[in-house]
């Protein structure tokens, strides 16, 4: 006979991944505010291989509208200036020798609605995950039934999934409010 947690364990990490990953995911969407995390998946050609921006120069926020890259070589540069051009940021960066700027424009009206489509897209991607999580849990638990496990026992445990189910499903919902108000905010 199989214990309810081969189930209930799994099923409750996949949903904390997905609303992870959609927290992840959110925090690179930007919202009209500067923000370092915007720039975590510009990859830069760093002797021959691909690199995190991060990883060969300083990013700082000094206000809601700039954000300045310190490169750590004065050769990367034009590196740098290559892969944020060829980015889908969409921001032209500004190099006088010293640092590189990026001045974040203010968001239009129609873009700001775009984005938050984009957010509402990314938060039920998040949301079929928990749900898929959900039904793999709850057939695991339909074949322990199959296998000895008591039906009182098997429909308490799917409860639990459910609960479990309602609980992230909640959080998805926080997590897209907050980026909504966020984007929409001007």
């Amino acid at each position: 006979m199989t214990d309810v947690n081969t189930y209930l364990v799994p099923a409750e990490e996949k949903m904390e991944m997905a609303v992870a990953y959609l927290d992840e995911t959110l925090s690179r969407i930007r919202a009209g505010k500067a923000n370092a995390k915007i720039l975590e998946g510009i990859r830069v050609e760093y002797y021959g291989s691909p690199a995190p921006l991060t990883n060969v120069a300083n990013v700082s926020v000094p206000d809601a509208r700039t954000i300045v890259i310190t490169p750590w070589e004065k050769a990367m540069f034009k590196e740098i200036e290559k892969a944020i051009i060829n980015s889908e940021l969409g921001i032209m960066p500004e190099n006088n020798g010293e640092v590189i700027r990026l001045s974040i424009p203010p968001l239009t009206e129609d873009r700001r609605k775009a984005l938050v489509k984009q957010c509402k897209g990314e938060a039920e991607q998040a949301k079929v995950s928990v749900r898929n999580a959900r039904r793999d849990a709850i057939d695991g638990l339909k074949k322990a039934i199959k296998q000895g496990m008591p039906e009182d026992v098997e429909k308490d445990a799917e409860a639990k999934v459910q609960k479990a189910h309602d609980k992230f499903l909640k959080k998805i919902d926080e997590v897209f409010a907050a980026k909504e108000k966020e984007i929409l905010t001007v």
